[in-house]
């Protein structure tokens, strides 16, 4: 999840008050008659000073205040994590990816990855990439959790606001299969991704 907080902010010499949400490459500000999604990359003069977060944007120039925690979202913002660093993989995983035709992100996790198996599920891994469109299909997370390592992970990756496979079910789906979520990240602008690992007292 991303870091969030109630504050004080002017876009453009607007001022309100709401909520300002930092996630994996955009900053969103709800507030008043603000409804704001500002990603990172179109942020210029990132700075933060005296508890304040400055930039400016093609809406104009943007001040949020933080305090203490203002030179920290400057820095997420101008030192934004990648995706497999928020899933966090090591160089010498054992991982499986099922249903997910992301190529960026294959090439992304066979570079970062001891071993690589796409389409079909090895023994031992360190995590399990599931990429799933319908919640007819979480009934494969029981099966694909004999895969794990005892410490392993069962990542569900799934599409944004669709009905048919909602956050509800694949939760549902990962307790009926004996898991519990630990984790939500943003896998990418149409996807998101839940975390699940085998309980400590079942390992």
């Amino acid at each position: 999840m991303g870091s969030e907080a109630f504050a004080s902010f002017s876009v453009n010499g607007q001022a309100a008050k709401g909520t300002a949400r930092l996630e994996t490459d955009v900053l969103q500000l709800r507030g008043g008659d603000v409804r704001l999604s500002i990603r990172f990359n179109v942020m210029r003069n990132v700075r933060s000073a005296d508890g304040v977060l400055h930039f400016d944007s093609p809406l104009g120039r943007v001040g949020l205040e933080l305090g203490a925690a203002a030179p920290k979202w400057a820095d997420q913002i101008l030192h934004p994590p990648s995706r497999l660093a928020k899933i966090g993989v090591k160089p010498g995983w054992r991982v499986s990816v099922l249903g997910i035709r992301d190529q960026e992100f294959l090439d992304e996790l066979d570079a970062a990855t001891a071993v690589m198996s796409i389409g079909r599920t090895i023994n031992g891994c360190d995590a399990i990439f599931f990429g799933a469109n319908s919640a007819s299909q979480l009934g494969r997370l029981l099966t694909l959790k004999k895969s794990l390592k005892s410490n392993g992970a069962l990542w569900v990756v799934r599409p944004k606001g669709r009905p048919e496979i909602s956050e509800a079910a694949v939760m549902a789906a990962g307790k009926a299969a004996g898991l519990v979520d630990v984790k939500v990240v943003r896998f990418s602008s149409t996807h998101t991704a839940e975390k699940f690992v085998i309980p400590i007292k079942d390992r």
